[in-house]
């Protein structure tokens, strides 16, 4: 071996979203705030539900068999299989454990990888430590499939509009056609308690909104100084927005995105040469002498930051809230429905060279910048092109989705909450709006045990 496999990255990836959802225009109308709190105050135009027939272990059943049977990847090609979560129904059995009833009729048993989890950031560290099982003297030569999901529920008040559910899976290996960039990786990481989930009765957070926000801005400018620092050493250029044709971010809800983009302008301004300050950031030239950690809830800067940087918005990251702004926070699978959303908005010759940037970031606190090359190789075409029309099924879920109305969601909710943890138990939830292909849940017996089916493939509803 001697030297590590070329072009690691993603070879295939597949989005799971939920069947059902409710406007956020509606919600607002039934929870009697004022119009334009959720649709222009958060960006949210709609977002995803999950009944009791759906539950962590069954977003991600319906991932994986999903991507493997599209792409046509035999069960026995996966030598690591590892899921970043964090919503938790077993405090021991991983819902990787539980992924392996897909392999085990195929005689596969021999792959490696468990559950990761810290908040959001679950996603990432299990791909991070997926491309560096490919990279290592451990890797036995077969692809390694990572799987982001969660079901995002929070109590009734202000945080409840914004919720989400969903799951993406990603085939990572070499020659790839997404290629991470090797030996450039930001971190930033601290102990804090702005969002956590310590009751264990309850899918509930315990949120501190004001304290998340700056956790979330600062571990931001953490993060894109180091990288650009890094990458300038690289690349041997300096390092600003301008090297990325696309930024994608963690997505609690779409405005706080259009916030961080501005939030990097004002970095790069920030550490401009007074030169460039002039030439490049005339209109912050007022915001000279500011103090970038005083800067978290300043209005009059936020202002300045976001005027200034609408036209890199549009270009750089407004393309990849789609299924965010459709379905909302999906946690852990946020920033990766972020990519989904990108790779669907353009064609794949417009996409191939592009260099993407991601904030990754979880409560508690973990962050990570990072990037990705898509490949312009003639040769991995084929490849860049086959992994974006395997999702053309996004625009399809996105539009076939049911909609109920807040009162029925408010009663999903209760379901919900009330069942959560009982044993035994039979869910009551329709599956009849389910798309094909979708596990659900059947039943927890007394032992809480827990039993899946899946809707046929046809789309009669019907399950096997």
């Amino acid at each position: 071996m001697g030297s590590w496999p070329d072009d690691v990255g993603i070879i295939a990836i597949e989005l799971t979203i939920p069947s059902l959802y409710v406007d956020q225009e509606e919600l607002e109308k039934y929870d009697g705030v004022s119009s334009g709190k959720y649709t222009v105050g958060l960006g949210q135009k709609a977002m995803g539900i999950c009944t009791d027939r759906e539950d962590i272990n069954s977003l991600c059943l319906t991932v994986v068999h999903n991507l493997l049977e599209k792409n046509h990847i035999d069960y026995s090609e996966i030598g690591r299989l590892e899921v970043g979560t964090e919503t938790i129904i077993d405090k021991s059995k991983s819902v990787k454990s539980v992924l392996m009833q897909l392999f085990e009729p195929h005689g596969v048993t021999d792959i490696e990888g468990i559950d990761t989890t810290n908040a959001c950031f679950g996603g990432t560290a299990a791909l991070f430590n997926a491309i560096s099982w490919v990279e290592s003297s451990a890797w036995n030569g077969k692809y390694a499939l990572v799987v982001a999901a969660d079901i995002a529920v929070y109590a009734k008040g202000a945080a409840r509009p914004t919720g989400g559910a969903g799951a993406v899976a990603m085939l990572i290996g070499p020659n790839a056609p997404l290629v991470f960039d090797r030996g450039l990786r930001a971190v930033h990481m601290r102990h804090v308690y702005d969002f956590y989930k310590p009751d264990l009765s309850s899918e509930y957070p315990a949120v501190d909104s004001k304290l998340s926000i700056q956790c979330y801005l600062s571990a931001l400018d953490k993060c894109y100084q180091s990288y650009c620092e890094k990458a300038s050493k690289v690349f041997g250029q300096k390092i600003d927005l301008s090297f990325f044709d696309a930024i994608l971010f963690h997505t609690p809800y779409c405005k706080l995105v259009q916030k961080s983009l501005a939030r990097l302008h004002l970095n790069d301004f920030y550490l401009a040469t007074p030169e460039h300050k002039v030439k490049k950031y005339a209109e912050l030239k007022n915001l000279e002498n500011i103090v970038l950690e005083e800067t978290y809830f300043d209005k009059e800067v936020e202002k300045a930051a976001l005027n200034s940087s609408t036209e890199l918005f549009s270009t750089k990251t407004s393309p990849s809230l789609l299924v965010a702004s459709q379905v909302g926070n999906m946690y852990t699978s946020s920033l990766y429905g972020g990519l989904v959303s990108l790779l669907i908005s353009k064609k794949p010759s417009e996409l191939a060279g592009n260099r993407v940037g991601l904030f990754s970031y979880g409560s508690g606190l973990a962050s990570s910048f990072y990037s990705l090359k898509i490949s312009e190789d003639a040769n991995k075409f084929s490849a860049l092109h086959k992994l974006i029309s395997g999702l053309n099924s996004v625009s399809t879920s996105l539009s076939h989705r049911r909609k109920i109305e807040p009162e029925v969601f408010e009663k999903f909710m209760d379901i919900r909450q009330k069942s959560n943890h009982s044993a035994p138990y039979e869910p009551i939830g329709s599956i009849e709006s389910f798309f094909p292909g979708t596990y659900y849940l059947t039943n927890i017996d007394e032992k809480y045990r827990r039993f899946y089916d899946r809707v046929s493939n046809a789309m009669n509803g019907h399950a096997h």
